[in-house]
């Protein structure tokens, strides 16, 4: 198993070290190949290192830093004010070969843009995606893209997001993977120009399993591995599908099981139902990855909580073991010479 080392934004995201420093003890755990260096003020990381117990070890260490990137601010703002931050610095290990991975649950815009800048992106790319897993049923994943990485983009961006996503789905999968396009409809005359042209270009690529349209009542529904989109759609949906599901788990938690004879008999009848529910859970499913780039770069949910962090981390393991970079530029470099034909 090859060692990983995470370089973790320990600042990043609404709690701080107060979620993220937990999260690396506990990931450290779970990973016996990984190392996390967290970047962030050391006094603070310290004091949750020593309320949590946590033994110093070779495993995990600190790089002090006091400048912490506002997520109110406009990704250019944001951009002018990172330099020394935590989130910079995490993104520096990485680009200097000290870390394999970055993790933040930072601003998302200042995030892209450092990362874009001191990464770069990969031959033959215009733009990164922000890609996330989410459940459907039978507990199985689909992948989505983009989630906000780009508000408008047009058919080659979304071209190459289906490229980007199906090299990762397949990693995954170990199989090839389904990719449809987000549509109004599942008719060949349905949608916008941009929608219409990307699938002409995916239905001539013999190095994507290009299924067609589908609608947004399909996403859960194990209908595509793969789902494309821009980044303003893709965010929206992200959001509600968050939405929705916190939403059936609090009535779950309300209504049910908190109520003691009513709950204890209802858990019994339908112990398999409540926990396809819990599996609908946003946090199970945290760690949206920066595709195309020269690196790993996992955008952790600012609310987060310890064990999302943990996912989070776990797919940042996952990608450099699987050397989903490497995967995503072969793919690309082969697109180029399919066209070249």
């Amino acid at each position: 198993m090859r060692n990983v080392i995470v370089a973790l934004d320990a600042m990043g995201g609404d709690f701080g070290p107060k979620v993220t420093v937990p999260a690396a003890i506990q990931a450290l755990s779970l990973f016996p190949e990984l190392k996390i260096i967290l970047t962030g003020d050391r006094n603070s990381i310290k004091s949750c290192l020593l309320f949590s117990g946590y033994q110093s070890n070779t495993r995990l260490s600190i790089e002090h830093t006091k400048i912490v990137v506002s997520d109110s601010k406009r990704p250019s703002l944001a951009l002018r004010s990172s330099v020394g931050s935590s989130m910079e610095m995490a993104i520096n290990l990485v680009s200097s070969n000290l870390a394999n991975a970055c993790v933040s649950g930072g601003n998302t815009g200042a995030l892209m843009a450092l990362s874009c800048f001191r990464l770069k992106l990969l031959p033959g790319l215009e733009r990164p995606a922000l890609v996330s897993a989410l459940p459907t049923k039978l507990r199985k994943k689909t992948w989505m893209l983009d989630l906000g990485a780009n508000v408008s983009s047009d058919a080659e961006s979304l071209f190459q997001f289906a490229i980007m996503g199906s090299a990762l789905a397949e990693q995954h999968l170990r199989r090839s993977a389904r990719v449809a396009i987000l549509n109004v409809g599942v008719e060949e005359i349905k949608g916008n120009n941009l929608v219409k042209r990307c699938s002409e270009m995916l239905s001539k690529s013999k190095l994507v399993n290009f299924i067609g349209y589908i609608e947004g009542n399909q996403l859960l529904y194990d209908v595509a591995d793969v789902i494309v989109c821009d980044g303003f759609v893709g965010n929206i949906c992200l959001k509600v599908c968050e939405g929705t599901a916190k939403l059936f788990i609090d009535k779950l938690k309300n209504n049910v099981i908190n109520s003691s004879i009513k709950g204890w008999i209802a858990k019994k009848l339908f112990s398999e139902l409540f926990d396809e529910l819990r599996a609908l859970n946003p946090d199970r499913y945290n760690g949206a990855s920066f595709l195309g780039l020269r690196g790993v770069v996992i955008k952790s949910h600012g609310k987060a909580d310890v064990s999302a962090i943990v996912n989070a981390i776990g797919e940042a393991v996952y990608e450099v073991q699987e050397q989903v970079s490497t995967c995503i530029r072969d793919r690309l470099k082969a697109v180029l010479l399919e066209r070249k034909k």
